[in-house]
């Protein structure tokens, strides 16, 4: 057999990278004369930068950079560089994960660092820049990314407003036309996984904001913000891109890479999955194996399983998936926890070993694979 072996992350437990060398580590102890081929996925949160500018590629480079963090302190953070594609993780400068849980105020937080990882980018000579908005502090509608950039947003007394959230409400007027001249002509993609608008009841501050440290009351005035925002960029730049899918992603980081420089934005596993050519690697192989460290109703929605599923399903290639925990079914496909397996104590504790021998009770099932697809 041929078995590409796709997966994500596990979150907060294996890489890419290191769940698929796991997987790939246990089949081939059920399966040695297989071939056996890894190629790690995202879906544009964390751990893209590593799937598509890994450290071990001679065709790709990496930088660091000093940038202003969520809450102002400066943080390192790394640009990859593939040809002249710049990658940028927001979240290696504006992430969550670098928010003490006791600190997590997206009031206060700004997307400066992202937008000065990406002038370090045209710096750079990049032509093209993917974006990447999972895993987000911040509910700025990237107006930090922004003034990072070149753009002014003044109050009613032409100061220029704070940074945070909470300070979008005092603005009066902008003016994004130095970053539209800055990055006329490179093409700036935005990469996602979700396809929230900006403001109302599924907007970034109503479903993601609790999670970055907002009560309900922020809650409220982070939305009014966001929206202010939005009516203020549709008066001076002429078109509102609030109601977009994807606008709220990142905490409105979407709506202003649309608005304040030109980008578009696009499904996060699709941007990977052509990056690396998954396509071509999936042609001729026997099954494809993917997973996450949870497989959720939401794995289905834009996620790297869903992607991994649809190419499958076109290119008629049976499909696995393999995960940490699992609360739902995926329709054609065999699915396979390590809860199930070891327990969630032991899932958590050894990760790597425990989806080694997950993979290899999958491959001892092999020769049934293919008749469970129906």
């Amino acid at each position: 057999m041929r078995v590409l072996v796709a997966p994500d992350k596990f979150r907060g437990t294996l890489t890419a990278r290191d769940a698929g060398d796991a997987i790939a580590r246990g089949w081939r102890r059920a399966r040695p004369d297989d071939d056996v081929v890894v190629v790690p996925l995202a879906d544009g949160g964390e751990g893209t930068l590593d799937v598509l500018a890994p450290t071990d590629d001679p065709a790709a480079t990496r930088s660091m950079r000093t940038v202003t963090g969520p809450l102002g302190d400066p943080v390192e953070a790394a640009i990859g560089m593939r040809g002249e594609t710049a990658v940028i993780e927001m979240a290696r400068a504006s992430g969550l994960e670098l928010v003490p849980a006791a600190r997590r105020a997206p009031m206060r937080t700004t997307t400066r660092g992202t937008g000065e990882l990406m002038a370090a980018a045209i710096d750079a000579r990049a032509r093209r820049m993917l974006v990447c908005l999972g895993g987000s502090a911040t509910n700025d509608g990237g107006v930090g990314m922004a003034a990072a950039l070149g753009a002014r947003f003044l109050d009613v007394d032409g100061r220029p407003i704070g940074d945070g959230g909470g300070a979008v409400v005092a603005l009066n007027r902008l003016d994004a036309g130095p970053v539209l001249d800055r990055v006329r002509a490179i093409e700036i993609v935005g990469v996602t996984d979700v396809d929230n608008p900006l403001c109302g009841p599924a907007g970034a501050s109503a479903v993601f904001g609790p999670q970055k440290g907002a009560s309900p009351d922020d809650v409220v005035v982070l939305d009014r913000a966001l929206a202010h925002l939005a009516a203020v960029a549709a008066r001076d730049l002429g078109v509102d891109r609030s109601h977009e899918p994807g606008a709220g992603a990142a905490g409105g980081l979407g709506f202003g890479l649309m608005a304040f420089t030109g980008a578009r934005l696009r499904r996060g596993v699709e941007v990977v999955m052509e990056a690396v050519r998954f396509a071509q690697q999936l042609a001729g192989a026997s099954l494809v194996i993917t997973g996450e460290g949870s497989f959720d109703a939401s794995s289905l929605r834009g996620k790297v399983p869903a992607g991994v599923l649809d190419a499958a399903r076109l290119a008629g290639v049976p499909a696995a998936i393999v995960c940490g925990v699992a609360t739902t079914d995926a329709p054609g496909a065999v699915v396979r926890s390590l809860v199930d397996l070891v327990g969630n104590e032991v899932a958590l504790a050894d990760a790597a070993r425990s989806l080694e021998r997950l993979a290899s009770e999958l491959a001892d099932d092999a020769a049934t694979l293919g008749a469970a697809q129906g």
